[in-house]
């Protein structure tokens, strides 16, 4: 019988509320705060919470600018970001089959 490693899961992406925001952002060019924040249903606080660990991890990027003197932030999944959701499903599947 084969064991399965726990640890081998990605601590970053295995949260509920980041998993979720790389879900929306893995079938989008970008997206903004508001419609992550809408689509996932999380609060502002929690949710810049978590960007910002995904951000410091380089899973996504974020661009900052104002548009009609509001500020909007856009988020996008990075290169990075994309493989280790792509590592974190190929083991998740690992564990299933097991």
């Amino acid at each position: 019988m084969t064991i399965f490693d726990y640890q081998q899961l990605d601590e970053i992406i295995h949260s509920r509320i980041r998993l979720a925001i790389i879900a929306v952002l893995i079938s989008l060019e970008e997206a903004e705060f508001t419609f992550i924040r809408d689509k996932i249903n999380a609060s502002d606080g929690n949710l810049s919470i978590h960007l910002k660990k995904l951000e410091e991890a380089g899973y996504i990027s974020v661009k900052k600018e104002f548009v009609n003197r509001k500020p909007v932030s856009t988020y996008k999944l990075t290169r990075k970001g994309h493989n280790a959701f792509e590592i974190y499903v190929s083991r998740l599947e690992q564990l299933i089959k097991k």
